[in-house]
């Protein structure tokens, strides 16, 4: 008996589903237009999924997580959390597509929950208060500390330089995290596949510390990196193809980051890498987190660029960060409208 193997028009089917794009572009106009007004709940910017696994698991990882425990012991007791917190994301998950079928609401109750999973204009929020910050030179309120929850670094241990860094490294990192990855997955796998990457993910950026985890994030942080890694190629694309309608932006470099040395994806990988150098400055660089860890990141820019970057080049992180959800929009609507044709 011959075997048919689908055509090459057939292939998008086998990967993800049309169908949900448009649920996926109306949640991202949501949350970057509510975020943007509201700002972000409890000075996080990050995305509610990440804001509950923070809220029910970190508190119990953060008294697992003992330092003078052996490594092993300490990737077994992550691995449980990470199994409870997965189990628990991906049952939610089918719990909202139930709710979505039975109340569908014309496709708003989809759409509004997939927003659960990303975030957008809360970002945009928390860096121009960063940035009128930096500019004017003042400690306007809570404009320092909405970058330090969303980033998990401590600002108090770095100069005006080092905040700046942190800002911009925000921008890409929740580009990738909190919008690209999510969404691809909501298309190929619907809620559950979702939230569970939101939780594997929440767990990477709760206690990876950046790659520098004693043990305890490390299982997050693989499953992470097995999960996240052809989304974040993606959202490099983004960036570069941002920087050309950026201002001042160079495509060219940061096109040659994509072949060059990086930073390691759990500091931020290739998407950072071509944010670094469509700028043309050096990111990345020593820190300590939340808990007073030690986060010595790599650096990664241009070899004749300079760390030493002042909140006009945040102002233009905020630019590639918005053209790049243009982008991303852009390219989900041709996305759409060529499935239809076939």
């Amino acid at each position: 008996m011959p075997i048919n193997f689908p055509s090459y028009s057939e292939l998008h089917t086998l990967i993800f589903d049309p169908d949900r794009i448009p649920y996926a572009i109306v949640a991202i106009i949501i949350v970057f237009v509510i975020g943007m007004i509201t700002g972000p709940r409890t000075g996080n910017a990050n995305s509610m999924i990440w804001i509950w696994v923070d809220s029910a698991f970190g508190w119990i990882g953060d008294k697992l997580d003992k330092k003078q425990r052996p490594a092993p012991d300490l990737m077994f007791r992550g691995f449980m959390i990470l199994a409870l917190c997965v189990s628990f994301a991906a049952f939610f998950g089918l719990i909202c597509e139930h709710i979505a079928l039975t109340y569908p609401l014309y496709g708003l109750t989809r759409a509004v929950m997939i927003t659960l999973a990303l975030t957008g204009g809360s970002v945009v929020f928390v860096l121009l208060r960063l940035y009128f910050a930096l500019e004017q030179k003042q400690m306007a309120k809570g404009a320092y500390y909405g970058v330090a929850r969303t980033s998990r670094i401590n600002l108090n241990s770095t100069d005006d330089f080092g905040i700046t860094r942190v800002g911009m490294g925000v921008a890409s990192r929740t580009l990738d995290k909190g919008l690209v990855a999510p969404v691809l997955w909501y298309l190929i796998g619907d809620f559950p596949a979702l939230f569970a990457y939101a939780a594997i993910s929440g767990l990477a950026w709760r206690f990876g510390k950046d790659g520098f985890t004693k043990g305890f994030g490390s299982v997050a942080l693989a499953l992470d990196k097995l999960f996240g890694f052809i989304p974040s190629l993606f959202t490099t694309l983004l960036i570069s193809l941002a920087s050309i309608i950026t201002p001042t932006a160079n495509i060219t470099k940061s096109v040659r980051s994509w072949i060059g040395k990086g930073v390691p994806y759990a500091q931020g990988g290739a998407p950072l890498t071509a944010m670094a150098w469509a700028l043309e400055v050096t990111l990345g660089g020593a820190a300590k987190d939340l808990n007073g860890s030690a986060i010595k990141s790599d650096w990664v820019g241009p070899p004749s660029a300079t760390a030493k970057i002042s909140h006009k080049h945040l102002r233009r992180a905020l630019y590639i960060y918005v053209m790049a959800h243009l982008l991303f929009i852009a390219m989900l609507l041709g996305a759409y409208v060529w499935s239809a044709t076939l």
